[in-house]
């Protein structure tokens, strides 16, 4: 079923193409603007969810997913224009690829393991997307020195995405060592 939160969660992953047409074509402007709306969205579309009791299983697949699109190409998207660090896009993109990696690993050798996300996670989420409105707020006004502030949030949105993955990471080992413990084969 379509409620207003999965339609909402649609509505982020249309804007993916959109947002990457804006940055690439020089609209840095109108592709912060969207890149807000679009935070905005992610925030109201889990708030609706929780008030209104409609979580539902598409919403909760749906959501990261569209999530990980938008953080992705837009640090691809800003990486490859020299806005973000070529060790930062890594960094990120890493992460994400671990921690589905092991998710895929867990999921095929023993019963699912369910993911919650977690505070640092949550901050982490947050100073990605910091770290992109920064970036989109340099290219669309040049003449504002911002160097300062773009570094810090590379420097602090590199310590929360290491700090959150080895978080993963740990958690991960530690739930399939409990499955091993209680499940010997």
């Amino acid at each position: 079923m379509l409620t207003l939160p999965n339609f909402l969660t649609l509505l982020r992953i249309i804007a993916v193409p959109l947002f990457l047409i804006l940055v690439n074509g020089g609209r840095h402007g109108a592709a912060l603007i969207l890149f807000f709306s679009a935070g905005i969205t992610d925030a109201i579309d889990g708030a609706i969810a929780r008030i209104t009791k409609s979580k539902s299983d598409l919403g909760a697949n749906l959501d990261p997913l569209a999530d990980k699109l938008l953080l992705v190409s837009s640090y691809s998207m800003l990486t490859w224009l020299g806005a973000i660090p070529t060790w930062l896009f890594i960094l990120v993109v890493m992460r994400d690829v671990v921690i589905l990696g092991g998710y895929l690993a867990i999921y095929f050798v023993s019963t699912p393991m369910e993911i919650a996300p977690t505070f640092v996670s949550k901050l982490n989420t947050f100073n990605e997307m910091f770290t992109i409105g920064f970036a989109l707020m340099t290219l669309a006004r040049p003449d504002v020195p911002m160097a300062a502030i773009n570094h810090g949030a590379w420097y602090l949105t590199g310590s929360t995405t290491a700090i959150s993955g080895l978080h993963y990471v740990y958690s991960g080992l530690l739930w399939y060592q409990r499955q091993g413990v209680a499940n010997p084969s």
